[in-house]
C-alpha cells in the first residue's frame, strides 16, 4: 500500500488579536490507499482543522504535507484550489446544495470547475450510484434529509477523485438516514476510494476501517 496522505509534524497556530490559539500540536498521520479513516473528537479537539488542511482548505504553520507524493505544504491558492477540485470530494454536515435547483444540476456543478467530459453521463452515473435516478429532476427543495445528502455524496463522486473528505456528514441526520449514508460511503471505499470522515460519534465511527482519536490538537 502507498500512503496517499503523508502528515509530518503539522502544526496550525491561529493569530487573534494579541493571542496565539494552537489549533493542531505537531501532528503525525499516515493515511493509505483505499483506506476509510474515522477521525474523532470532541468540539475544539482540532479535527475540523487537520480536515481544512487535508482538504487544501488551509495551510499548516510548520510542518509537512504529502499529498499523493507531493509536498503541498506550501503551494499557492490557485494550485491548491486546482488540486482539490482534482484529487478531493468534499461532503459537508450542512449539504451545501443550491435551493431550487435539480439533482442533475446540483452534480453537475463541480464539472464547471474543472475539466470533465462526458460530464452530463458521469452525472447520471453517480445519480444512479447513490440510489436518486428516481429524483435526478426534483429540485433539492422537493427532497428529505436523507436523499439531499446522497446528492452531495453524487456530488463529490463526479469528478473521480481519490479522496473523499466528509465532515460530520450525518449531524442533520436521523440515525436511519445517518447510518444508510454510512453505507453508502462504504460501498464507495469498497470501489477504491480514500476516505476520511470526520465525527464525534463513536456510532458512526465504528463504519471506518480504522480510528484516530483527537484531543486538544493531538493524536491520543
Amino acid at each position: 500500500m502507498s500512503s496517499v496522505i503523508k502528515l509530518k509534524d503539522i502544526t496550525k497556530v491561529y493569530k487573534t488579536g494579541e493571542e496565539d490559539t494552537i489549533a493542531l500540536k505537531g501532528i503525525n498521520l499516515r493515511i493509505e490507499k483505499g483506506e476509510f479513516v474515522a477521525i474523532m473528537g470532541p468540539s475544539g479537539s482540532g479535527k475540523s482543522t487537520l480536515m481544512h488542511i487535508i482538504g487544501l482548505l488551509d495551510k499548516p504553520t510548520k510542518g509537512t504535507y504529502i499529498l499523493e507524493g507531493k509536498d503541498v505544504s506550501k503551494i499557492n491558492s490557485s494550485k491548491q484550489s486546482e488540486l482539490r477540485n482534482k484529487e478531493i470530494g468534499f461532503v459537508f454536515q450542512q449539504f451545501s446544495l443550491l435551493p431550487r435547483t435539480t439533482v442533475f444540476e446540483n452534480v453537475l456543478l463541480p464539472t464547471i470547475y474543472g475539466d470533465s467530459k462526458n460530464a452530463m453521463e458521469k452525472a447520471k452515473k453517480v445519480i444512479a450510484e447513490v440510489g436518486l435516478s428516481d429524483r435526478i429532476s426534483h429540485k433539492s427543495n422537493q427532497l428529505s434529509g436523507g436523499q439531499i445528502q446522497r446528492v452531495a455524496v453524487a456530488r463529490a463522486l463526479i469528478m473521480n477523485p481519490s479522496i473523499i473528505l466528509a465532515d460530520e456528514p450525518t449531524g442533520n441526520l436521523d440515525s436511519k438516514n445517518g447510518e444508510e449514508i454510512m453505507r453508502l460511503f462504504q460501498k464507495i471505499n469498497e470501489k477504491g476510494a480514500t476516505i476520511v470522515l470526520i465525527t464525534h460519534e463513536a456510532t458512526i465511527a465504528k463504519f471506518a476501517k480504522r480510528t484516530i482519536e483527537l484531543k486538544d490538537g493531538q493524536i491520543i
